[in-house]
């Protein structure tokens, strides 16, 4: 469990935004053969999503706190069509984590959070996973419905980012 899950207020405390640890999706944790500075380059490096990520097929972002991630995703509930999806960065970690959400508005009372971490290994290896917490009462629902398919993107994602990383890293050194 991520720290900010762990002191998040819960469903009792805030039903419109709270954390329901049973509305999470865990991607598949996965070992790259390449530095964590590498994998956080390719993360950051938004412009080329398209050339890598099955899921996140474009990505535009100033990357500072606030700032909007402007996204357009593969839509895994529709195969062959593609979503808009706005969020906004709400961690910033170096190397280490990078995280958007989306907030609880009237038109979209479904709220959420994406994280996606990298755990240092060694000098030229790491570790990554991504998660998505569905927040609020409205959280568990999401889950049971588009938790499998987000599941899905986010294994297929971490099983790209590795390649690309791992190919990018074998040609460099």
């Amino acid at each position: 469990m991520l720290d900010w899950m762990k002191t998040a207020p819960t469903l009792a405390q805030d039903p419109v935004s709270g954390f329901d640890p049973d509305a999470v999706t865990v991607s598949e944790t996965v070992d790259i053969a390449a530095p964590a500075r590498l994998v956080w380059d390719i993360i950051l490096d938004m412009p080329r999503y398209a050339e890598w990520n099955p899921f996140c097929v474009r990505a535009v972002s100033t990357l500072e706190m606030g700032a909007a991630v402007e996204m357009t995703l593969a839509n895994y509930a529709v195969p062959g069509s593609l979503v808009p999806n706005l969020e906004y960065i709400c961690a910033f970690e170096p190397e280490r984590l990078i995280s958007w959400e989306m907030k609880h508005t009237p038109e979209w009372p479904y709220p959420a959070r994406r994280d996606q971490i990298i755990e240092a290994t060694g000098p030229e290896s790491c570790r990554y996973h991504s998660t998505d917490a569905f927040l609020g009462a409205n959280g568990i629902h999401v889950f049971r419905f588009a938790g499998p398919w987000v599941k899905r993107a986010f294994d297929d994602t971490a099983r790209a980012l590795k390649a690309r990383a791992e190919a990018f890293h074998a040609a460099h050194t």
